[in-house]
């Protein structure tokens, strides 16, 4: 295998969740560094032989933001 993608979300309690895309691989983190050693250790832990690892690891960070729409707000013209 060459490569593995994780998707690291933000947790609403704190910290970071880490899903692999296409294998049941989960973790989590309190730090970003944390949730990356987790993840290289879910690996050896999910691939029994080490010629299996993928040679790359690559993370996907998603952030959810909202925003509130405020009608006539400052700036508009109506």
């Amino acid at each position: 295998m060459n490569e593995i993608m994780f998707l690291i979300e933000d947790d609403p309690e704190g910290g970071y969740n880490a899903q692999a895309l296409g294998y049941s691989i989960f973790t989590e983190g309190e730090t970003v560094e944390e949730v990356k050693e987790n993840i290289t250790d879910a690996l050896r832990c999910h691939f029994d032989d080490p010629q299996d690892m993928p040679k790359m690891i690559r993370l996907h960070f998603v952030r959810e933001e909202i925003l509130t729409y405020v009608p006539n707000a400052r700036g508009c013209s109506t």
